[in-house]
């Protein structure tokens, strides 16, 4: 079995910290949630820690949303252009 690749060849970029915000969830609140430590929480969002596909799959069960909607190996597009089909304010 050949080892997992990271770094900048396939990065993975999620939103937790967009969700959270939305939920009203705290790093503390979400880590009690999935059983981590709020530094851990802190890691993800920053992309310097990849989640385990248990872990994902334990954020994304407390934010009710499919794993593409939370993590994803492209970066996302705002949500604003997303639901709206707007590219920022002009």
């Amino acid at each position: 079995m050949s080892p997992v690749r990271r770094g900048k060849d396939l990065p993975i970029y999620n939103r937790i910290q967009l969700l959270r915000a939305e939920r009203g969830l705290s790093r503390v609140a979400l880590a009690k949630a999935v059983e981590v430590n709020p530094q851990t929480i802190g890691a993800l969002e920053r992309g310097d820690h990849y989640p385990s596909l248990d872990l994902a799959l334990r954020i994304c069960e407390i934010f009710s949303l499919p794993v593409e909607a939370v993590f994803s190996r492209t970066p996302f597009t705002p949500l604003s252009e997303e639901l709206y089909g707007r590219k920022g304010s002009a």
